[in-house]
This record gives C-alpha cells, sequence and structure tokens, in this order.
C-alpha cells in the first residue's frame, strides 16, 4: 500500500519538472539577444560547471597524448636522420681517404667499386667492377686506405673476381718495417669473421718482435710491391724448437669494411713504402739466402715448350 501511494506522486513531480524544464527552454529561446549572454553565463557558471570541467580535463588528456605520438614520431624520425648522417659521415671518411691514397699512387693504381656476392662459402671472395679493359690483370694487387686486402683471382672484360686475406690460399711476402725479419703472412681463421687474423710465419728463431711492430710487403715473389701494411705484431703464435717462429698479426685492413679499394694495374713490382710513410729501408738480400718469396696466390701455369716460343719463321 505505501508503494502504490508513493508511485503516482512521484509521476507527478517527474511531469511536473518535465514541464518546467519546458517552459524554461521556450521562455529561453525567445529571450532577447540583450538577454541571452548573462543567462548562458550564469548556466555555464553554475549548473554545467561540473560538466565543463571534466569535458576540459578529457580535451587535455587527449592532447597530452597527441603530443606524446607526435614526439615519438620526430625523435624517430630524428635517430633515422641521424643514423643515415653517421653512415654517410663514414662513407665519406673512407672515401677521403681513398682519394688521398689514390693520389699518392697513380698512375699504377686505378678505382674500383667491391661488390659482395653474399653467398655461403663466399665470404673471403668478391667482385669488382673493373677488368682487363681498365688494365687489370689476374695477381694484381688489391689496396684499401688501411693498406693490403687482397689480389684478383680471376678476370673478366669490365670484372674482375677477388680473393682478401681471410681466404685460405692468400700468401704474401713480408717484413717488419725496418727490414730485420722476413717471412710468409697468412690467415688465421676465428671462431667469427670479426676475429681473423693474420700469421707471419718462417720468421727466424732468434728474432724477438715486439708487440705493435708494423709489418709490410716486402716485394718479393713479384705479387705485391714493397712497403703495403698488413698489419702490427700482437705476439708469439708458437715457436717450432730451434727453427722458425711464428707471430699473430692485427691486420691493417678489415674486408667487411672495404667498400671502394685501388686496383693494381702494373706488374712490375716497385716500393709504395713512401705512400703509407713506412720508411722501410732498400732490399738489399741476394742470393739463394734471402728470405722465401710469397706463394703465388693460385697455381702458375707450366711455360710452354721451346718449339711453342719459337717463332714460326725459326723453326726448322
Amino acid at each position: 500500500m505505501v508503494v502504490e501511494y508513493f508511485e503516482p506522486r512521484r509521476g507527478r513531480r517527474d511531469a511536473a519538472l518535465a514541464a518546467g524544464f519546458l517552459l524554461l527552454a521556450l521562455f529561453l529561446f525567445f529571450l532577447p539577444a540583450a538577454f541571452e549572454a548573462p543567462v548562458r553565463r550564469a548556466v555555464r557558471t553554475t549548473a554545467l560547471r561540473p560538466f565543463l570541467s571534466i569535458q576540459a580535463s578529457i580535451a587535455e588528456q587527449r592532447s597530452r597524448g597527441v603530443d606524446i605520438a607526435e614526439l615519438r614520431a620526430q625523435r624517430d624520425s630524428l635517430a633515422a636522420v641521424v643514423a643515415a648522417q653517421a653512415a654517410l659521415s663514414e662513407e665519406n671518411r673512407r672515401l677521403r681517404a681513398l682519394l688521398g691514397l689514390r693520389s699518392r699512387a697513380e698512375p699504377d693504381f686505378v678505382p674500383a667499386e667491391v661488390l659482395r656476392p653474399g653467398l655461403p662459402g663466399a665470404e673471403s671472395t668478391f667482385l669488382i667492377d673493373k677488368g682487363r679493359v681498365a688494365g687489370v690483370t689476374a695477381g694484381s694487387p688489391i689496396l684499401a686506405p688501411g693498406g693490403l686486402l687482397g689480389v684478383i683471382w680471376e678476370v673478366d672484360e669490365r670484372s674482375g673476381q677477388a680473393i682478401d686475406w681471410t681466404h685460405p690460399d692468400f700468401r704474401a711476402s713480408a717484413m717488419t718495417a725496418d727490414g730485420e725479419v722476413y717471412g710468409i703472412v697468412e690467415p688465421r681463421r676465428g671462431r667469427f669473421r670479426e676475429e681473423d687474423l693474420l700469421a707471419l710465419t718462417g720468421a727466424p728463431f732468434h728474432s724477438d718482435i715486439k708487440p705493435g711492430t708494423r709489418v709490410v710487403s716486402s716485394g718479393r715473389g713479384g705479387i705485391y710491391p714493397r712497403g703495403i701494411p698488413i698489419g702490427t705484431v700482437l705476439g708469439l703464435e708458437e715457436s717450432e724448437a730451434g727453427w722458425r717462429k711464428t707471430y699473430l698479426l692485427q691486420p691493417a685492413v678489415r674486408p667487411e669494411a672495404a667498400a671502394h679499394v685501388l686496383v693494381g694495374v702494373q706488374r712490375e713490382g716497385g716500393d709504395l713504402s713512401q705512400i703509407w710513410h713506412v720508411g722501410a729501408p732498400p732490399d738489399t738480400a741476394v742470393g739463394p739466402e734471402a728470405a722465401p718469396a710469397a706463394a703465388p696466390s693460385r697455381p702458375a701455369r707450366p711455360a710452354r715448350p721451346a718449339a711453342e716460343t719459337t717463332p714460326p719463321a725459326q723453326r726448322p
């Protein structure tokens, strides 16, 4: 009975409120424009004030979220620009170093671009964009600003295949920069490519090469000119009892960092000591006691018979 008593009163109250709001709306609708502004201001500062505060807070949070997203996008763009600039700066530095080397090595070397095949098992080989047309031949040395990188293996008209010093067949006749110790440089494979080293083998047992000593090409063997930096001594690897010593070397050039190189176009040897300011002494070793020459980087072709080398007019 109590519920039935209050239900009609509640209905009449709701109807009265609705009618009041309707009359107020009509009154405000037909209110002259001169009186609308004070009324709107009064409504905003009283009944609508909580709703307006909530709306302002929501709009502020939304704007902060947009600002954070924009800041993140700007940060990512800036990081990409900085990374690109760093790579470009490094490439410019290498090109400047190569240009400086070329100006000192002309005209015996031509510039070339390194093209890595990217195939499994071909990490120690690469291609260059110069061939026989540019004067490149099989056995031409390949130089980087830091020193010796490798040698041409095969050559076509406009391209060539080469090996770097990490290849198992790489050999180079070398000496210390002061000319006191001679030997043969060969690769030493590490667990990773970045850990590959070189080794100076065949050094006399009485030799004592200090760490940090510079090792350069000796010019013997007819492959590499004299005075090209190969690496610096890290320490003794092993010694063959009473006969020879082997020293580990830190390479002067990392193959993975070489993008532009110089390729030799003359095979008469020569002395490049002054290009890298090595100051190696002249080669005075003569006779059979001279240090062994570097093994060719690929098997040499057998000599042609005398009958084939004799001019046709002189053949019997």
